[in-house]
This record gives structure tokens, sequence and C-alpha cells, in this order.
């Protein structure tokens, strides 16, 4: 099989496509993504430090080919940054109000661009450094798989996916994230992922895979998750992954 991967590393970009950037350094933790070949779809990833104890990181998934939507890509991250610090910069804030402010602005922001409805799943994230703590929303995206010493627990959709309605909110809960912890976020094209049975059915890879991999990574590196998660996806389709993006991203706390 062969792979060929892209990282969040920045490369050369068109005036209306978003802007790849450096992860930022978080003390404790590590971030990482990798993308599956070249970007074909609407999979977008970003992340920035948006106060001291603060790191918002997203993971969004526009539905349509990449050369009809890099309009919309452009304007979710102009979005997504200009509003991250304004929203979670303040030292005392409601970070579960700041997350939905966020997603309604990007909501509105997808539709007006897009001239209509775009559905946009998207799961974005907020880490505080100090406490250990993820303030998240799941807009209609695949779960979240998080790994900690009990096992893998699914951080399903909390609201539709963007783009769809115009008042359309999305719930904001916060979970605990012990020093061991991984986070595993893989956009649509990972889960399916198909390849032939004895019968010449399509097979999907799904969210199970998934899991089965997250479970038996001993390592604690992020970007090692994000590609082993998409070498399987490679290998058992057995075919060039072509028909969609596939991208993983993993948030890693240290133990």
């Amino acid at each position: 099989m062969r792979s060929l991967f892209h990282s969040s590393a920045p490369e050369a970009a068109s005036a209306v496509e978003p802007v790849p950037s450096e992860f930022p350094l978080i003390e404790g933790a590590e971030i990482a993504a990798v993308t599956y070949g070249p970007r074909v779809a609407g999979d977008f990833y970003d992340s920035l430090r948006v106060s001291p104890e603060r790191i918002l990181f997203g993971l969004l998934d526009v539905a349509g080919r990449r050369q009809d939507n890099q309009p919309v890509l452009s304007a979710a991250q102009e979005i997504f940054r200009k509003l991250a610090a304004d929203l979670f910069g303040k030292a005392d804030l409601n970070e579960s109000e700041a997350m939905t402010e966020l997603c309604l602005r990007l909501n509105r922001g997808i539709m007006e661009v897009a001239g209509g409805v775009r559905s946009c799943p998207a799961f974005i994230g907020c880490y505080h450094e100090q406490f250990g703590t993820l303030c998240y929303t799941n807009a209609g995206h695949s779960p979240g798989l998080l790994r900690d010493h009990t096992g893998i627990v699914e951080l399903a959709a909390t609201g539709l996916p963007l783009g769809l309605f115009s008042h359309a909110t999305c719930d904001a809960p916060t979970v605990g994230l012990e020093k061991g912890a991984a986070l595993l976020l893989v956009s649509r094209g990972v889960l399916e992922g198909k390849c032939k049975d004895d019968k010449k059915e399509d097979l999907e890879f799904g969210l199970e895979r998934v899991k089965d991999l997250m479970r038996d990574a001993a390592s604690g590196n992020p970007r090692q998750l994000c590609t082993s998660v998409l070498n399987a996806v490679g290998d058992f389709t057995c075919a060039p992954l072509v028909h969609d993006d596939m991208t993983a991203l993993a948030f890693v706390r240290a133990a």
C-alpha cells in the first residue's frame, strides 16, 4: 500500500484556500492532525491559543468538492480565528456560552457565503491547561473518542451540522481529561472507507475499528495515533482513497 500523508505543516495557499498553521505548544499536552492523500473534499482543521490557559481547536467537514467550497472553508476559518480570542480570551467566562456563540456565528457565516444550505459537521473543543478540562460541541460530526483508564467513551453529537438552519444551536458540555487521556477525531471519509467482502458487498471501516485501533495503541504521541488509523484505513480498502478526504486529529494529555 502506498501511503501519502499531509500534516499541519504550513503549505502554499491560494486566495481562498484556508491557511494551515502549526498547532500551538500546550503545557502537559500535545495535539496533531494528519490527512491521507490530496485534499479533494471539505475536511479542515485549525487550532490556536486564545488565552494564557486555553487552546481552541476544531475539525470541520464541509459537504462538496474542495474546488467548489474553498470560499466556505476560508470564511469558516476567518470566523473561527477572528472570534476565538474575543469569545474565549477573558479570564472569567462561561466556556459553554462562548462555544455556543461561536457555533452560531460559524453556522450563519457558512450559510451566508454558501448562499444557502451547506452541511458542515464540526467538532470544536476548548482545552483548559490548568484544569485539564475540555469544553466541546459536536455539531453532527462523527463521535469524538475519549480514552482514559476506564476505556473509551463516545462524545456524540450535541446538535445538528452547521450550515443547515440559521438559528440552530449546539449544546457544549465539559469533560475532564485525566493525565494520559487521549481524544481522537476522525472525519466521515475515514469511517466510510470501503472494501469488498467474500460476497462482493461493500464493508465500511466504521467507528468500531477506529475504537479497536485506539484501544490497542500504546503510544502517547498524537501524530503516531493519527497515522496508525489512516494506515489501517488504507490497508482495509486495498484501493486508492480518492472519493473523500480522510483526516484524523488527536489530542493527548501527558501521563
